[in-house]
């Protein structure tokens, strides 16, 4: 039976090991490619919405922000052309984060850029392959199944 204190060390050694990869995802994101693993994590959902486009309030509820939260982190990825505000045509309350053309091919290079720094992170002696499936079956239990 988990103790109170189990969950708590286990809920801190969650938060650690967050705070490491948030770091090793910065530094190699923001290094090779100008962002950090929040914009990242933003041009990545919109890669794989419908048309590279969403409803940025769908986009806050994606990611787990508030709807002034998307704006601010979204701005600067517009001033630097890899998104684009697009009103809705039907509706003029509703605005889409898309994905430019720019943004589409930057992603791609910023996915393998992650995909490696992933790798590196679970290969070798101390991750075997079904350690790896294990850890994603465990976090996605505790999230509900939402992935980036």
């Amino acid at each position: 039976m988990t103790t109170r204190t189990d969950a708590l060390d286990t809920a801190l050694r969650l938060v650690r090991a967050q705070t490491l990869l948030v770091r090793r995802f910065d530094a190699r994101l923001s290094g090779l490619h100008g962002v950090s693993l929040a914009d990242f994590t933003m041009l990545l959902r919109l890669g794989r919405a419908s048309g590279g486009r969403m409803r940025r309030v769908d986009l806050a509820e994606a990611l787990g922000l508030t709807a002034s939260g998307v704006t601010r982190g979204l701005a600067p990825l517009e001033r630097i052309g890899l998104v684009t505000r697009e009103p809705d045509a039907r509706d003029a309350r509703v605005a889409y984060a898309a994905l430019t053309p720019t943004g589409r091919e930057r992603l791609r290079e910023m996915l393998a850029t992650a995909e490696e720094t992933a790798a590196d992170l679970f290969t070798g002696p101390t991750w075997a392959d079904e350690d790896v499936a294990l850890l994603a079956a465990l976090l996605t239990r505790l999230d509900g199944g939402a992935v980036g």
